[in-house]
């Protein structure tokens, strides 16, 4: 029988390269002859996953992790019509069945039909259906001809594959925040996080226009590159407001949009910065965003932190002065991002060399074994997005 092996989370801040079983086209007891077995060719460490690694989230032990998935196709179900085998595919994280009313309008991050606890799954995620994870070897893909874009060229692929591989979630992600806060051309934008997903968020503020890109954060390092494509950056542990430092920078204390891409363990600013205060981004965005502007909420807030900072944050109650975000007639739109809705776009921008994403965030490959150490550098604050490879092909 052929072997498999992947990521496993075991308990806090612990991950492990095991063997795992080979996938199946199967379903429970069913055959899914709508799915694809699929060898990686890339799949990357996300930041949502390391929420799950610190112990923040009610992950089983032993879940197989890794919702970020670019690979080849070995095997296809019989009713699989349009993808073939030895195509090179990106595979949103968001599991889709392309056949309920919510799909059907397009989002794709809220399918009805593949996860029986609430909308929505992914692969390798708490609470998102029980999807076996992609930080593997081989992992199997449903609904093969709805969920998978091909690339058109494979060489072309290999070629741009740091870049496309980011395609699975961050950088339509990113994007998704920027669109939803309403960024376009002449924007002047704030961007909560230089993590991976903040810097592929300002990247993409640039692509769609934005006169000034804003870049919040704590850790040098990742402020020094989002510095690297052209954006101004904000140290969020100087004593001066964030609104004063905006000012420093654009001569008003304000900004037209703001992208959270920090999420639920954020931490307080200036003389807080060591202290978890998780409502404070989205306190802080409301106050910088003009009147009339828009908040866009990549960053992941969930339901069940058993190590939140108290009862109510526990349960994703959060502390958010929504009366200041009504009186300025702000919105908001939070929520995972359908991937389906940007990647072919975000794709052609990357093979028409219109952006360089994987510069922007920084993109570091290692091979599975390495990936626990890549989580334990990644949690330490590393300027990097950490892409597996797990059979060697990439570096070949």
């Amino acid at each position: 029988m052929a072997s498999n092996r992947g990521v496993v989370y075991l308990k806090q801040r612990h991950v492990e390269v095991q063997s795992i079983d080979y996938p199946k086209l199967a379903l429970g007891n069913r055959k899914c002859e709508h799915g694809v077995i699929l060898k990686i060719i890339t799949t990357n460490i996300c930041g949502s996953d390391q929420h799950m690694v610190r112990g923040r989230t009610t992950a089983p032990p032993g879940l197989v992790l890794g919702h970020e998935i670019t690979g080849e196709v070995i095997e296809c179900g019989r009713d699989v019509e349009f993808i073939k085998q030895g195509d090179i595919v990106s595979v949103p994280f968001n599991i889709a069945c392309g056949r309920c009313r919510n799909c059907k309008e397009g989002k794709t991050g809220i399918c009805l039909n593949v996860n029986p606890a609430r909308p929505g799954a992914a692969y390798g995620y708490v609470d998102m259906g029980g999807w076996v994870g992609g930080q593997a070897e081989y992992v199997m893909v449903p609904y093969a001809d709805f969920n998978l874009l091909k690339f058109p060229d494979k060489d072309q692929a290999m070629a741009k594959i740091r870049d496309l591989t980011l395609l699975s979630d961050i950088f339509p992600t990113g994007y998704h925040g920027a669109v939803t806060a309403g960024v376009g051309p002449g924007a002047i934008v704030y961007v909560a996080g230089a993590g991976p997903v903040g810097l592929a968020c300002a990247a993409s503020c640039q692509l769609l226009g934005a006169a000034c890109v804003i870049v919040g954060d704590m850790i040098p390092e990742r402020l020094e590159q989002a510095r690297r494509f052209g954006c101004e950056t904000i140290d969020l542990r100087q004593k001066a407001s964030l609104a004063e430092q905006v000012e420093q920078i654009t001569g008003e204390p304000e900004v037209d949009y703001a992208v959270d891409c920090v999420g639920f363990e954020a931490r307080g600013h200036g003389a807080n910065a060591n202290t978890e205060q998780p409502a404070t981004v989205l306190n802080a965005v409301m106050d910088i965003t003009r009147a009339g502007g828009g908040i866009g909420i990549p960053g992941l807030y969930v339901t069940g932190d058993p190590g939140g900072v108290d009862e109510n944050a526990k349960i994703g109650m959060l502390g958010i002065r929504i009366g200041l975000g009504w009186a300025k007639s702000h919105h908001f739109h939070t929520g995972q991002c359908p991937v389906m809705k940007y990647n072919r776009q975000l794709m052609n921008a990357i093979l028409y060399d219109k952006i360089q994403i994987a510069d922007a965030v920084n993109v570091t490959l290692i091979s599975l074994d390495d990936a626990p150490k890549g989580y334990d550098e990644f949690d330490k604050g590393a300027a990097k997005k950490y892409v597996i490879d797990p059979h060697g092909s990439v570096a070949a």
